[in-house]
């Protein structure tokens, strides 16, 4: 793979650093390329570490991702889960049985209807948890303090406006600090 992608790179050349940052008019189709091509490297990069880390204990990304909003989220519903990662209920079946069986989430009964489940990180479950999140924690402050003071806003408003309209109020909701945008006030 290595290979392939380095025949690439010296053929293609996104803009400069100047001619990103300096640009007044709307960006330009190669512009807007090369931040799609960076999010593809970021999110590689991003995963990497936490990748390693569910490995050893064979488990995915499905697996982090349910496990992170379990953790974050007490008492999540399926139902309400289902609606965070928007996925279909047999790939979350699938998941779930594994994190369960393997002692990472609980799942009960719901108090008033006894048909819900409740879901529950186990102390096991937290732990890893916060593992795979300081791991992700230390690479987004270490790209912040890279890219100079005073950006963290802006970051968090650019990866809120790429989600959806129609999907905002469910993920400031979940969010532990909300997100300062045209929208809600924040310029």
């Amino acid at each position: 793979m290595a290979d392939i992608n380095s025949g690439l790179l010296p053929r293609h050349r996104g803009p400069s650093q100047q001619q990103l940052g300096t640009a007044s008019a709307a960006p330009s189709e190669r512009e807007l390329v090369t931040v799609v091509e960076l999010l593809f490297f970021a999110y590689r990069d991003f995963t990497r570490e936490a990748d390693a880390v569910l490995a050893e204990f064979e488990l995915g990304r499905a697996h982090h991702r349910v496990l992170h909003f379990v953790n974050r989220n007490p008492g999540l519903r399926v139902a309400d889960l289902l609606d965070v990662l928007k996925i279909t209920k047999q790939s979350l079946a699938r998941v779930l049985k594994q994190l369960i069986d393997e002692g990472w989430i609980t799942s009960t009964a719901g108090d008033q209807d006894r048909r819900e489940r409740r879901l529950h990180a186990t102390g096991k479950g937290e732990g890893l948890a916060r593992r795979l999140d300081q791991l992700q924690a230390r690479r987004v402050a270490r790209a912040l303090a890279e890219s100079g003071t005073g950006h963290e806003e802006s970051v968090r408003r650019f990866l809120f406006a790429m989600i959806g309209r129609e999907e905002r109020a469910l993920v400031e909701s979940l969010l532990p600090v909300p997100v300062e945008t045209a929208e809600t006030g924040g310029g």
